[in-house]
């Protein structure tokens, strides 16, 4: 058996109904490389492992869930990574999707993770925290559109597939939890450069209250700030309009 600690976030999925679900808009896409993230007691990570003609890997940084899992699925010997997620390295040489039920106290940074990676990964399902997957999903206007929003959208579409309510999962969590799916752009966002954009979209949304002209003045010239774009605020701004505004600021 094994126990549960808080400390690490988990909160493991009992549902079959919500893991049919999951595994269903994971093969809606083709692949052939699959990395599940914190499998836990392997509630979805035994259907994982039937899929066929797939590598599949799990990383996992619970020592004693490892243990569990090599004893309860034999074939999970040498698939499963124990490690930190937010510490590892590129677990395929080729494209893979991610898929996971992700740990709640480190759900933001998971999802920054995975922009390292967006050259290599063109599909992600993940379980967050319904508060974490809104504002991953969400546009400009709604109040939890933000630096994680902005940033996450500049490469991927993300779409908000459907709620979890707490008792499906074991212990249940105090909030709910929304499953949403992240699929790779096409056509990369027209940036003057990846860093512009980032230290465009962090500076514009750190003073989020203020308008962009007292907000991003260090960014941009005098001139350029006397733009009635500058009387906005950046939760008003789309990527396009944040893309478009790199091309303005100062070299």
């Amino acid at each position: 058996m094994y126990t549960l600690k808080k400390s690490l976030g988990q909160h493991f999925l009992k549902d079959d109904n919500i893991i049919q679900k999951i595994l269903s808009e994971l093969q809606k896409n083709s692949f052939q490389n699959l990395l599940e993230v914190g499998p836990g007691a392997g509630a979805l990570t035994k259907h994982l492992i039937q899929i066929p003609d797939i590598d599949f890997k799990a990383v996992e940084l619970d020592e004693e869930k490892v243990k569990y899992l090599h004893s309860k699925y034999e074939v999970l010997k040498d698939k499963i990574i124990s490690r930190d997620f937010l510490q590892l390295e590129m677990p395929f040489t080729q494209p893979f999707t991610v898929i996971g039920n992700f740990p709640y106290n480190i759900s933001t940074q998971i999802l920054f993770k995975i922009l390292e990676w967006k050259e290599y990964v063109p599909d992600v399902i993940g379980m967050f925290q319904k508060e974490v997957a809104e504002r991953a999903a969400s546009g400009p206007g709604s109040k939890v559109y933000g630096v994680l929003s902005a940033l996450v959208q500049a490469y991927y579409d993300v779409e908000y597939l459907f709620d979890v309510e707490p008792d499906c999962f074991n212990p249940p969590p105090k909030v709910m939890s929304g499953v949403i799916r992240l699929t790779r752009k096409t056509v990369p966002l027209n940036v003057k450069s990846e860093r512009a954009y980032w230290v465009l979209v962090k500076t514009a949304f750190n003073q989020r209250r203020k308008t962009l002209r007292n907000a991003l003045k260090s960014q941009f010239s005098p001139e350029e700030l006397q733009d009635e774009l500058f009387n906005k605020r950046a939760e008003t701004l789309s990527i396009h309009d944040f893309a478009a505004l790199t091309f303005r600021m100062k070299s």
